[in-house]
């Protein structure tokens, strides 16, 4: 058997022609690595808030809202995972 050349010749190879598996992979890699790069996020600006806040009650209010930002990095991987899920073929496709 001939070896695939370019980058679609290796997906085509190892799909039979059906990126759907390498497309519900890349959804979920997307979440992943979102998701642990909140959580190191929460927890590296949750323990800094935590001592500001113990130093200075009255900044309580700004290390609430430093400690939400992070979040949007989830929910931008949720969005593009869901965006990576609508190419997979099935529902809605004719």
């Amino acid at each position: 058997m001939a070896e695939p050349t370019t980058a679609t010749g290796v997906v085509e190879s190892l799909t039979n022609g059906n990126p759907d598996g390498l497309i519900a992979l890349a959804a979920g890699i997307t979440m992943a690595v979102s998701a642990i790069g909140t959580a190191w996020a929460q927890a590296t600006i949750g323990s800094a808030a935590m001592g500001l806040v113990a130093e200075r009650p009255e900044k309580q209010t700004i290390a609430i809202v430093y400690l939400a930002l992070p979040e949007t990095i989830a929910i931008l991987g949720l969005v593009i995972s869901f965006l990576l899920i609508s190419k997979i073929g099935g529902a809605g496709k004719e």
